[in-house]
């Protein structure tokens, strides 16, 4: 029975000579893998729409096991993201994460509308590093994973200067500092930042300037984070950290 669906390509892999086996991650039946017949040759109809990034409504025969992708209407294929490296590296972070993150055939349209919002941002050239981070802490639910942003983790202040502590798993007001010595240090602006990103609904993301002092920040406490919990080791993180040392070295 063919069924239709409207998803993104956050994986594709070549599959003997011709085909591709392609993950979709799509609003109706979650993470789904589809054999895509013949998509690799160039003179295809799939081979456009089995593309990385590409969002779009899918046409495919449904099985227990891999589904058979029958056609595809694309409705954006995130150009941006391929022409420059960088976005690809970020945007191929964005997918690789999501792909690790969720489990097969378990719908989550607010977890797709995320995926979506997030591409599309970085497709209009929005920061990418900003929407990784933002991405990032709104992923740390589905791992099961809450970190404490709305107070400190000790008392429960909600007021006054805090600091950051992987091992408690949250924020950590002036007065409970001597609890954890190891904490990290971090500006208000940095505090602030990772409550909305942690918070907000993604939709509603305007424009926003972030210094580089306070980026750094966010991505040390989320990447210190991530290594201690999530036990996550992606190919693409490692290859944009790569980007950016290379960067460093050359300002």
């Amino acid at each position: 029975m063919l069924e239709k669906c409207e998803g993104i390509v956050i994986r594709s892999i070549d599959y003997g000579e011709s085909n591709k086996i392609v993950t979709l991650f799509t609003r109706e039946w979650g993470k789904v893998g589809v054999m895509a017949r013949g998509a690799k040759k160039p003179n295809s109809r799939l081979s456009a729409v089995t593309q990385p990034f590409v969002y779009g409504y899918f046409l495919v025969q449904r099985s227990s096991g891999l589904g058979l992708l029958q056609q595809g209407d694309i409705i954006s294929s995130m150009r941006g993201l391929k022409e420059d490296i960088f976005l690809t590296a970020y945007a191929s972070y964005i997918v690789e994460l999501t792909d690790k993150c969720t489990d097969e055939k378990k719908p989550n349209p607010f977890h797709f509308e995320l995926l979506f919002q997030t591409l599309n941002y970085m497709n209009e050239e929005f920061d990418p590093e900003i929407l990784v981070n933002i991405y990032e802490l709104k992923m740390l639910n589905g791992l099961g994973l809450y970190p404490t942003l709305d107070r400190c983790v000790f008392c429960g202040a909600t007021e006054g200067h805090f600091s950051f502590s992987i091992r408690e798993g949250g924020l950590v007001c002036h007065q409970c500092l001597e609890k954890d010595l190891y904490h990290y240090k971090i500006s208000q602006a940095t505090v602030k930042l990772l409550r909305i990103f942690y918070y907000m609904d993604i939709s509603r993301l305007g424009s926003i300037s972030v210094k580089d002092t306070t980026k750094k920040e966010l991505s040390m406490i989320i990447d210190a984070y991530y290594e201690e919990y999530s036990g996550l080791y992606l190919k693409s993180k490692k290859f944009i950290q790569s980007m950016k040392n290379l960067g460093d070295a050359f300002t």
